[in-house]
């Protein structure tokens, strides 16, 4: 990788980052929705949603997600048991800069339906030791808690927290979920299929 790059993807290299984030299923416990997760995009979104979505709006269109710095894992997500997550887009600098910001996602996360790739939803994601030496406690949103995978784990990789909003696509597990039943990686063909909308 050029010297150019920020020193966290230098070390990791973000191939290894992008299998990080196609292989949650494996590394992340699955989380009981509460009632306030549950909640009915349809009706009055909470303001974490708001935020995404006004955040986001943009990036429906996947090529404007491509120039403003985010790059396709390249596979689509799916569930251990049903549903998926679909696929990653990732921007390495807001990775690098070891914050979380409500209104810049580190992750994009499209969803693909007849030929096109539908944002569905974000992930916010920071290394763990970048968090905590910043940070008295783990980061939550709205205190809604991030998941922690721990290190060492089975893909070699530094622990980091994350957290899944699904402001783009009603997700009945809840709006923090890891993976969505009604989201499906059949009908991806792995190559960038233009914009949602």
């Amino acid at each position: 990788m050029s010297s150019s790059r920020p020193m966290f993807v230098r070390s990791i290299g973000l191939s290894l980052l992008l299998l990080i984030l196609a292989t949650l299923a494996l590394t992340v416990p699955a989380t009981v929705a509460s009632a306030a997760e549950t909640e009915d995009h349809a009706q009055r979104p909470s303001p974490v949603v708001q935020a995404v979505r006004a955040a986001t709006r943009d990036y429906r269109d996947v090529n404007a997600a491509i120039a403003a710095g985010y790059v396709s894992a390249g596979m689509c997500v799916s569930g251990p048991n049903e549903g998926a997550m679909g696929v990653h887009y990732a921007n390495e600098a807001l990775i690098a800069d070891g914050e979380i910001d409500v209104n810049r996602p580190e992750i994009l996360v499209y969803e693909p339906v007849n030929g096109r790739l539908q944002l569905a939803a974000i992930e916010y994601f920071v290394v763990a030791e970048q968090w905590d030496a910043a940070h008295e406690g783990p980061p939550s949103v709205e205190g809604q808690h991030f998941h922690y995978a721990g290190a060492p784990n089975r893909l070699r990789a530094p622990a980091y927290y994350e957290l899944h909003v699904w402001a783009w696509k009603r997700n009945k597990k809840g709006t923090f979920a890891d993976y969505n039943p009604d989201v499906s990686c059949a009908q991806y063909t792995g190559e960038v299929m233009g914009n949602g909308e």
